[in-house]
């Protein structure tokens, strides 16, 4: 016998013939409520997103390109997604920029897959528009554009939404930790500063 059957030998013994917990396989989950207008769920989540201390400008889509230079104001380099269909002042598209190069830009500007309003997070699953990961976790300021109809009110609905064999980065907030001395220390593990601008159709 080897020492692992032997653990679960002494294991079974045990526990002897103590009835075995159900496994559930029909799951209910707690859903975000549905009664709320589609006004009340936008609100939300620039709520729950600026209590993460980030920073959320509602604009419409004419004049998207104004409020994203204002979102950059004070930035040199900004790095965008190859296929960003944005026109970014000082932008380096992302034909492959190595970690160095991303250390170099000061921003980045991407779109997201959807926002979830009830836990104020963004989702990225790296789709058109969106680049890959790295671009959006080097950089020390991330602005990112929301659609209104891409904000969804809960997690469960995110999750049915979101195709499971994408990858995805979900952001709620500024990159913090307060790990050391509960000091809470910004930017350790991604931007320092998220903007969201949350566009209307």
């Amino acid at each position: 016998m080897s020492a692992r059957e032997e653990v679960l030998e002494s294991v079974r013994a045990a526990l002897g013939a103590a009835p075995r917990p159900p496994v559930l396989v029909d799951r209910t989950y707690r859903d975000a409520p549905t009664a709320a207008s589609r006004e009340e769920v936008l609100a939300l989540f620039v709520d729950r997103v600026e209590d993460y201390k980030a920073t959320v400008t509602r604009c419409r889509s004419g004049d998207l390109g104004a409020t994203i230079a204002a979102a950059l104001a004070g930035t040199g380099r900004v790095a965008v997604p190859a296929d960003l269909d944005l026109s970014i002042p000082a932008s380096v598209p992302d034909h492959g920029l190595t970690k160095a190069d991303l250390d170099g830009v000061d921003a980045v500007v991407t779109r997201a897959a959807l926002g979830i309003a009830e836990t104020g997070t963004v989702v990225l699953d790296h789709g058109t528009g969106q680049g890959r990961r790295v671009i959006s976790l080097l950089p020390d300021r991330h602005v990112c554009v929301v659609r209104e109809s891409d904000v969804v009110p809960g997690v469960t609905q995110a999750v049915a939404a979101l195709d499971p064999a994408r990858p995805q980065t979900w952001i709620s907030g500024p990159s913090a930790t307060s790990d050391i001395e509960l000091s809470r220390v910004e930017g350790v593990h991604g931007p320092r500063q998220f903007h969201v601008v949350l566009v209307a159709e």
